[in-house]
């Protein structure tokens, strides 16, 4: 499998509109982050997760043509605000695109995207889209999905492993049963906000010790601040465990 960071910063996205930091202001191209989302590819299934406000500029980035699901891990619009650009993926087909998600977060989709949904002819385009509650293992063509609980704050949000790959944006924590069923990885992909504590989010220090105990052979920090210098952070940190960054290609290991 090949996984894609098409996106690696947060709700802000990196620079931040207005801020004169050094991050925002680096000439270091690792340090310009559009809001947080991948790319899943294997034998020619493609997957999307999340899909949010910065969704055309990377789909146009990377020279998506085709996708076969939108995987959802919850309802915050960094991660829900693009789906109106899943409309060149939906015309000219012959069935719905379908979006899976948790039942709040696809409730939420329904309300803001409402039109999508309108079953009276419409002169204008809209997404052609369904939704699709998740289910505790599925596949997508190729591709087998399992989704998992972690915590977002108070909230729990969703996580999903495809196989030796998992793949976790905004927790806060991870439920002990999210755990046991995360071991054996060979790749984690883990939010890491920065190195202050957040009420919804990891910290460097938290999604390092998560690392630690789940040993996969390596990890790759995402939903990153202006706040962490990707190279200087890098520096301090293990080999195994190391910030992402935007349009980073990462080859996984397929097997269950």
């Amino acid at each position: 499998m090949q996984l894609t960071i098409l996106g690696s910063g947060t709700s802000m996205g990196v620079p931040v509109i207005g801020c004169r930091c050094g991050v925002c202001t680096s000439g270091d191209p690792h340090n310009q982050r559009l809001r947080t989302a991948a790319l899943l590819q294997h034998q020619g299934t493609t997957i999307l997760i999340d899909a949010g406000p910065d969704l055309r500029v990377q789909m146009l980035r990377h020279s998506v043509t085709r996708l076969d699901a939108v995987l959802l891990t919850h309802a915050h619009t960094d991660h829900i605000g693009g789906i109106d650009d899943l409309r060149p993926f939906t015309m000219g087909r012959n069935h719905s695109l379908g979006v899976y998600g948790d039942p709040g977060t696809l409730r939420r989709v329904r309300h803001m995207f409402d039109y999508a949904f309108d079953p009276a002819p419409s002169m204008s385009t809209r997404p052609r889209i369904e939704t699709r509650e998740l289910t505790v293992l599925f596949t997508v063509g190729a591709i087998t999905v399992a989704p998992f609980r972690v915590l977002h704050g108070p909230h729990a949000i969703v996580g999903y492993r495809f196989g030796k790959l998992a793949y976790i944006t905004d927790a806060s924590a991870l439920p002990p049963d999210t755990m046991e069923q995360l071991q054996g990885l060979d790749t984690l992909v883990l939010n890491a906000l920065r190195h202050q504590p957040h009420p919804l989010h990891l910290t460097v220090a938290d999604a390092l010790t998560i690392v630690e105990q789940l040993r996969p052979r390596q990890a790759f920090f995402i939903h990153i601040t202006h706040d962490l210098d990707h190279a200087t952070v890098n520096a301090e940190l293990p080999a195994y465990a190391q910030l992402a960054f935007d349009g980073q290609v990462i080859q996984v290991r397929d097997g269950e």
